[in-house]
């Protein structure tokens, strides 16, 4: 058999103060061919998975164009255009294919299109016809379509957040399409609409034991997947909330029916699911009652999820308080960085950092930094085992607190963002992140309390009160307090 793979991945907060161009993707990563097989990105390490395995069954595989731009507003519409008709001409001058596998965020908008990835699958189908199956991994973080489920023939997303387990869900995606391909499976998918817009963290109850029901309702006779679509609240679509989605073989009523008994599930949950974070002051307070180690997350202004990375509110309380014996990261600020870069490593000067992309970053803030430290092209560990770049990357130490101010927008990861740098954490009262939930993987360990923070910025989760205007129902909780009655 022949199989095609590409990937295409930008999760868009239609909120976000600025679009997404050609130069966002080409920092966040553009390989076509045999190059994506030498990438450590998530995307990469999935196309060289399925690589893998199609050697293990002695299939052709073919590699097209795997993208990726760091989350923003929506992608700038002949950018996508562009992206996405490189992929169709190479499944069709390279054709035919057997399977086609997509790595794929679910969450795309484009300036005119809601729904990339539905567009994007569709116009491939019309290539490969009705026989060959098409696969697609997704982003829990997703707006899971009627229209994508049909289009396709499997629909697999990843069941963690922090979303590590990408090159499983890419397993189980590849064996359900091979199966398909073969003949020996029909797989068959139901949606079940949880009228719910939320925020759910896999790491903590109840979410936890949701996710481990999911796998035991896989182990049941002729279920092939079951997934939740969280779905991601800032994009402003007809179709954004969470869903679940189960595939079988052939059996549309059990599909449906365990699609709504895992549906409602969660919705019973409802109430418990809701993010309930303190107050900065709150938190601060709490931080420095604690001993040991606390890990503070700005969950507003987490680049991962399209805020600018540059607000200053909480840096500014963390001084208020006069905190120190701490570390705060990381500030998207390209022109600071590189003045503290020319400056030089034990330079003391005066800087005004943060706070330069739009409301949504606050005011900037003034201050006096001493140099630590200087990083050209520094890194962190990312999902799984990939790399996340950040650029010129510089520590600079603020009255008691060590500053990171990085080049490249992301949100953090791993301590390393800090301990790549030269900053020790293990003397630390408090570390602050720039993140909402995927830097657990790599600080619950050394972390004796983490308190995420209801910060300011652009991803606030008052879903009641998000101002949607294209969504098309806004009979959803917890805006309805019972909308599936």
């Amino acid at each position: 058999m022949r199989v095609f793979t590409a990937g295409l991945q930008s999760e868009t907060n239609t909120f976000a103060p600025w679009p997404t161009g050609e130069r966002a993707f080409a920092e966040g990563g553009m390989r076509r061919g045999g190059d994506v097989l030498r990438g450590s990105a998530p995307d990469y390490q999935t196309a060289q998975r399925w690589r893998d395995l199609c050697v293990r069954d002695g299939n052709d595989f073919v590699a097209g164009l795997f993208a990726w731009a760091q989350p923003s507003g929506p992608i700038i519409q002949s950018v996508y255009e562009a992206m996405r008709d490189e992929i169709l001409a190479a499944l069709r001058e390279q054709g035919p294919f057997d399977m086609v596998l997509l790595f794929l965020h679910g969450a795309m908008v484009s300036t005119g299109c809601d729904d990339c990835e539905t567009d994007l699958v569709q116009r491939v189908r019309e290539i490969v016809g009705p026989s060959a199956a098409i696969g697609v991994e997704l982003d829990p973080h997703c707006h899971l379509t009627q229209a994508l489920v049909d289009v396709a023939d499997a629909i697999v997303l990843m069941k963690q957040y922090p979303h590590d387990d990408y090159l499983e869900r890419g397993e189980d995606l590849y064996e359900i399409c091979l199966a398909k391909a073969r003949g020996e499976v029909r797989p068959t998918s139901a949606l079940f609409d949880c009228r719910m817009v939320g925020f759910y963290r896999t790491t903590q109850e109840p979410m936890a034991s949701l996710v481990a029901g999911f796998r035991a309702a896989e182990q049941q006779p002729g279920v092939l997947s079951v997934s939740f679509a969280h779905g991601f609240p800032w994009g402003d679509t007809p179709n954004t909330g969470s869903r679940v989605l189960v595939i079988t073989d052939g059996d549309a009523d059990l599909a449906a029916r365990l699609a709504e008994t895992i549906g409602r599930e969660i919705y019973d949950a409802r109430e418990a699911l809701l993010p309930r974070f303190p107050t900065v002051e709150t938190a601060l307070s709490q931080a420095l009652e604690t001993r040991g180690l606390v890990v503070l997350a700005d969950t507003a202004d987490n680049a991962g999820g399209g805020a600018p990375g540059d607000n200053t509110s909480l840096l500014r309380a963390m001084l208020d308080r006069c905190v120190t014996s701490a570390a705060l990261g990381a500030i998207w600020d390209p022109i600071s960085a590189l003045a503290c870069a020319d400056a030089g490593v034990g330079a003391t000067l005066r800087l005004r950092i943060g706070g330069k992309s739009g409301p949504a970053s606050a005011e900037p803030l003034d201050v006096v930094a001493t140099v630590r430290a200087v990083r050209e092209r520094h890194s962190q560990a990312g999902l799984g085992t990939s790399r996340s770049g950040m650029g010129l990357s510089v520590w600079i130490e603020v009255a008691g607190i060590d500053v990171v101010l990085i080049s490249i927008r992301t949100q953090v990861f791993s301590p390393d963002a800090f301990t790549g740098l030269g900053i020790v954490l293990a003397d630390k009262k408090m570390v602050a992140v720039k993140s909402s939930q995927h830097f657990q993987t790599g600080f619950a360990p050394i972390a004796a309390r983490i308190i995420p923070v209801a910060t300011q910025g652009a991803i606030q989760m008052d879903f009641a009160t998000l101002p949607y205007v294209e969504k098309s129902d806004l009979n959803y909780f917890p805006r309805v307090a019972d909308p599936l009655a």
